[in-house]
């Protein structure tokens, strides 16, 4: 136990750099509920949907999305999976995205490659490019496998933007913190810290969220 505890204090430290320059900080609360069908043995099919809500007066808009996802499991330590999903800004454009991801697992490591195409409404179907690399960790806390916590950062790096003027680099990062638990074979849920900075020309802007996950499977 205190080895885990060790592993997932050391990821937190890399996860949550101090911001080295000013900062728009604000509030919000983020919700993760996701349903997962098995096909077959290697196959599963995922509707996941995510709402977040944040403060008007930011000028952030809340946001909603639905995403449907099919996974195919390469082996024991490496996912492929493709999705479709509409996101819809509450005063704001809404978005369609295409993503394709590649997710690997060794031991209590975690890595993920996400690559999307991005379509925002009222761009004259000009297609954004974004790949979103993700590392972590993921460390069992009993001896049963029901507690678990994790570690994560991920980096935005826009490839294309959405518009000729839009900025392209490494555009954004979000870390997180959290803990999950199984409450039966079908269902897990989790409550996460999450830190999603965007980076500006001005003060970068910055969320603080809980994230409450919720996870069914058949």
């Amino acid at each position: 136990m205190k080895r885990n505890a060790t592993v997932l204090a050391a990821a937190a430290l890399l996860a949550f750099p101090v911001p080295a320059m000013a900062t728009d900080e604000a509030f919000e609360f983020w919700l993760n509920p996701s349903i997962a069908f098995d096909l077959d043995d290697d196959t599963t099919f995922e509707l996941e949907t995510a709402q977040r809500f944040r403060d008007a007066d930011d000028g952030r808009p809340d946001t909603y999305f639905f995403r449907g996802w099919l996974h195919q499991d390469l082996n024991d330590n490496l996912t492929l999976s493709g999705a479709v999903e509409q996101r819809i800004n509450d005063g704001g454009s809404d978005e369609t995205r295409i993503i394709q991801q590649l997710s690997a697992s060794s031991g209590i490591l975690r890595g993920r490659m996400r690559l999307e195409q991005r379509f925002v409404e009222g761009n004259d179907g000009r297609m954004g490019l974004r790949l979103r690399p993700r590392a972590g960790v993921a460390v069992p806390l009993d001896d049963e496998g029901r507690w678990s916590a994790g570690a994560d950062v991920e980096l935005f790096w826009t490839l294309r933007g959405n518009s000729p003027a839009s900025d392209t680099g490494i555009t954004g990062m979000r870390t997180q913190i959290g803990v999950g638990y199984e409450v039966s074979d079908n269902l897990e849920i989790g409550l996460t810290y999450l830190r999603d900075q965007d980076f500006e020309d001005g003060p970068d802007e910055v969320g603080h969220a809980p994230l409450i996950g919720i996870e069914w499977s058949f």
